[in-house]
């Protein structure tokens, strides 16, 4: 008799991220997430124990080279991947609960991340978000940013 799959290992993560605008344009990050490169806003996990405001700095450092300092809480949303899959080829049960920030950059120079999640960082037109080929966090926080945040409008219904 054959054994049943087993089910998938179940994993909450908590990641922060910052939405930072200047002259017109968006810092993003490229990730090289399982469907290919795809731009989102510079950010992650939280690593345990780990402030979310701490956090989401640390990964704009790393991630793009700038250090940042966050102005204030955008929103807080959370996605669900049931049938995701770890690195390691692992399947798991991933809810992930995303806290977004919008920040301004206080100084560094931007460069790619090396051996990380992302492979590119870059200021991108607004104009031109769009035309990107991105992960859907990108346009919450942009909405969130123009405080036009899908949380409260979907829950509030205005």
């Amino acid at each position: 008799m054959p054994h049943p799959e087993p089910a998938p290992r179940r994993l909450v993560r908590p990641a922060a991220y910052a939405v930072c605008v200047e002259d017109g344009q968006v810092l993003l990050a490229r990730w090289t997430g399982p469907r290919g490169p795809e731009w989102t806003l510079p950010g992650g996990g939280l690593h345990h124990g780990e402030d979310p405001r701490a956090g989401a700095v640390r990964e704009v450092e790393e991630e793009t080279g700038f250090t940042v300092a966050l102005d204030r809480l955008l929103t807080v949303d959370s996605v669900h991947f049931p049938d995701a899959v770890s690195r390691a080829g692992e399947p798991l049960d991933m809810f992930g609960i995303r806290i977004v920030y919008a920040a301004h950059v206080l100084g560094g120079e931007l460069r790619h991340e090396v051996g990380g999640t992302t492979d590119m960082a870059a200021w991108v037109p607004l104009d031109e978000v769009a035309a990107l080929v991105r992960v859907p966090l990108v346009e919450t926080g942009l909405a969130a940013w123009r405080s036009e945040d899908p949380a409260r409008t979907a829950v509030l219904g205005s």
